[in-house]
């Protein structure tokens, strides 16, 4: 008679102590939802249970966990950014003319300032993160969505476009002014 196969190291019953901490971390930092994060963490040990006997063994088991959660995430910032029309792409937020000159030069109120940023200070870190989410929180769904896969989860352009069905002059307008939005955001209520 044949074994059934092992689960390559597989610990279900130690997965709540071990990683739904880091999975709602990792989540809560994507999509800014506290309840939705906690829902994903527990999908994601759903769907581990589900699919076990496709784990072979080539990862460890969080990073496995984290690629499951990373999938449902992007399924997620997919879902939102389906209804958006991307004609709206700048829709009540600030655009190219409230930051630059018809010349191409900064205007003075939005000259880029320095965020003091030097200070290796804990209580600055924890405080500048906590700014910089609540800006972050302030972007549409699919700037957050965007600006998240490729400076949080360094997706690479090609994968953002694909994951969000958004072509590729979309994607760089939104990066340019989600950026241009934080900046403006973290100056006004950092610096």
């Amino acid at each position: 008679m044949i074994n059934p196969p092992k689960d390559h190291q597989l610990d279900p019953q130690n997965w709540v102590r071990a990683y739904a901490d880091y999975l709602y971390a990792y989540a809560a930092a994507r999509i800014s939802n506290d309840e939705q994060a906690r829902d994903l963490v527990q999908d994601v040990f759903l769907a581990a249970l589900q699919s076990r006997h496709n784990f072979a063994g080539k990862s460890s088991e969080r990073t496995w966990l984290t690629a499951i959660l990373k999938n449902k995430i992007i399924d997620i910032y997919r879902k939102k950014a389906s209804g958006l029309k991307t004609e709206d792409i700048g829709n009540g937020e600030l655009t190219e003319t409230d930051f630059f000159e018809p010349g191409g030069h900064w205007k003075k109120d939005y000259w880029p300032q320095h965020f003091g940023m030097d200070d290796t200070d804990p209580l600055n870190q924890k405080e500048f993160n906590q700014i910089l989410q609540k800006c972050m929180d302030k972007l549409p769904q699919l700037w957050l969505s965007v600006f998240t896969m490729k400076h949080l989860d360094d997706e690479p352009t090609e994968t953002v476009c694909t994951s969000l069905r958004i072509s590729a002059a979309n994607y760089w307008v939104i990066i340019h002014r989600a950026k241009l939005n934080l900046r403006a955001c973290l100056q006004k209520n950092w610096i």
